[in-house]
């Protein structure tokens, strides 16, 4: 099996290390991720300016764009054969809720099920900063999933969207297949001003609560348990698509 991991945080990162030694005993492993940070990029293409790879080791390269664009690289150019499976991850903060729609790390995988290429998203509720996080636990239940289902086990167009408490693995509450939640955030615009004195501004703000929907992905997390949520590449809304069609009779 060819497994090719990607993430959003850089082909640096201890979350895609740890991932890469994890999924090492599963098949063949390549890495292609951005050469820098590009959280939150969502599903962003590099469509105006060049992109370029770096070969970092033998199946390690590095690419000067976002996370889709990682994926589409190594399908298009970098990969001698399309991988059997995608992984994103281990992203340092959880993926929950809304969160999905801006989530480089679900870009990602959502690139690889756009195209037929069986894909999961894996991150770590990452809740205070610290030296050390186990990412190693986040790791471990990927790898668990995959050589439980498989590629195989996974449909067409569907990714799956995996979230881990920050905790050793033994100290896991459980593993739930749960839907997504209403994740808030406080808002905020942060207005400053340059030494020039001309203002620029900081968005958004940071994680308020999740709503009271105690078997949804966020609640699920924050009471121990690793969350699996199917997401599908395809957005459409076949209940409303019909009863849209009986309403303006077309």
């Amino acid at each position: 099996m060819r497994i090719l991991l990607s993430n959003d945080d850089g082909v640096d990162a201890p979350g895609l290390a740890a991932l890469a030694l994890a999924m090492a005993d599963l098949g063949e492993v390549w890495i292609v991720a951005p050469e820098k940070e590009q959280s939150a990029q969502s599903h962003a293409l590099t469509l105006h300016k060049p992109l370029r790879v770096k070969r970092r080791d033998e199946r390690v390269f590095s690419v000067s764009g976002t996370p889709a664009d990682c994926v589409y690289m190594a399908r298009h150019h970098v990969l001698p054969a399309p991988p059997d499976l995608v992984v994103s991850g281990v992203n340092r903060g959880a993926n929950l809720g809304k969160d999905v729609h801006y989530s480089g790390t679900v870009a990602a995988a959502r690139e690889a099920a756009m195209a037929r290429v069986p894909a999961i998203a894996v991150s770590l509720h990452v809740t205070a900063p610290s030296r050390s996080h186990h990412y190693d636990t986040a790791a471990r239940v990927a790898h668990d999933l995959v050589a439980r289902i498989g590629p195989a086990g996974i449909p067409p167009l569907v990714l799956l969207n995996v979230n881990v408490p920050d905790l050793p693995f033994e100290e896991l509450a459980g593993l739930r297949v749960a839907p997504l939640g209403h994740r808030v955030y406080a808002d905020g615009v942060s207005r400053r001003v340059d030494p020039w004195g001309r203002d620029y501004y900081w968005i958004g703000g940071g994680h308020a609560h999740f709503e009271d929907m105690p078997h949804t992905d966020g609640p699920l997390v924050e009471r121990g348990f690793a969350t699996i949520t199917p997401l599908h590449a395809d957005p459409t809304d076949t209940e409303e698509l019909e009863a849209l069609r009986d309403r303006i009779g077309t």
